[in-house]
């Protein structure tokens, strides 16, 4: 059998599996080497992972630039080492009454673009390990703070000692910090219960491929779900080449633009029957464009159009 398009396949991790578990699962299942995957969840978490085969691997940046959407029950009263309740107990204390107007309040300040410290239980990496290696040998290192963003965070429920928040955010963000710094503004400390990722970009919940599919369903099947590679780029503008533009550009130069597709700006690159070419960068007039990232694209017709 050949090998299945270049694509995204969109799937439902599940708990208690690593990102890298759903890769090695992928290429068992799909019959093929080179899969990756665009945006580590965390093994207790679950939700939206998008796999990216073959070709399509290429486009790992650019998918994990998307804002992400996830539904966090956090509880109240409790710190751990990892952030989270799969981790050792830290320390406990007593939750005061805890609304929605006082925890709504406390999370303003988390909005917007914010300093964040990796947690060690991460995969960051020191001096050439991962964080999480050096914190299973009980070290711990000084990390510097990133600037990450929070586009918003929604209070969904509240409890108790927990409550639920939907929360939308840029790549590099640490739900699970997020919990750690919220229940430290509210003095009680927090850890993130349970973690599910509903979108990346695009890419939905609903949509996605239940992780039973993947480990148990048939290859033809899982084949027939992965998405063309342009599905991550969707709301990028198209430009189509023509002739002599289509080869300049294939030999990485910079090629005219039958119109305009505005200044300095992304864009999804097809030859004159739609097939995807790789992904470029308009000039400041917009007339022209340079390649980023080259793609060999399936020849076999199977990439989307361009709108």
């Amino acid at each position: 059998m050949s090998e299945p398009r270049a694509g995204i396949l969109v799937v439902d991790k599940a708990a208690g599996v690593t990102s890298f578990d759903a890769v090695a699962v992928a290429r068992r299942a799909l019959g093929i080497r080179r899969v990756g995957h665009a945006g580590t969840l965390d093994p207790p978490a679950t939700g939206v992972l998008p796999l990216l085969i073959g070709e399509a691997t290429k486009l790992t940046p650019y998918v994990m630039d998307h804002d992400k959407e996830y539904i966090a029950t956090v509880r109240f009263g409790v710190s751990t080492d990892t952030h989270d309740m799969s981790g050792r107990v830290l320390a406990t204390a007593p939750v005061s009454t805890l609304s929605r107007e006082r925890l709504e309040a406390a999370c303003r300040p988390f909005i917007g673009r914010i300093a964040q410290v990796p947690p060690m239980f991460s995969a960051v990496h020191h001096e050439g390990q991962r964080l999480y290696e050096l914190a299973r040998q009980g070290v711990e290192v000084e990390r510097a703070a990133r600037e990450v963003r929070v586009a918003a965070i929604a209070v969904e429920d509240v409890g108790e000692t927990e409550a639920t928040l939907r929360i939308v955010c840029g790549k590099g963000t640490y739900v699970r910090v997020l919990a750690c710094d919220l229940g430290a503004a509210l003095g009680c400390g927090a850890a993130v219960e349970r973690l599910v990722r509903t979108r990346v970009g695009p890419f939905t919940l609903p949509a996605a491929l239940a992780w039973r599919e993947l480990a148990e369903g048939p290859q033809e099947t899982l084949r027939a779900r992965v998405l063309p590679m342009d599905a991550a780029l969707g709301d990028w503008p198209a430009a189509r080449l023509h002739g002599d533009a289509v080869r300049q550009f294939s030999h990485g130069q910079s090629a005219a633009l039958p119109a305009s597709v505005g200044a300095a700006r992304l864009v999804r690159v097809y030859d004159k029957d739609g097939v995807l070419l790789g992904i470029g960068e308009s000039d400041a007039g917009g007339r022209s464009v340079r390649p980023l990232r080259m793609l060999h694209a399936d020849r076999s017709g199977t990439s989307a159009r361009p709108a």
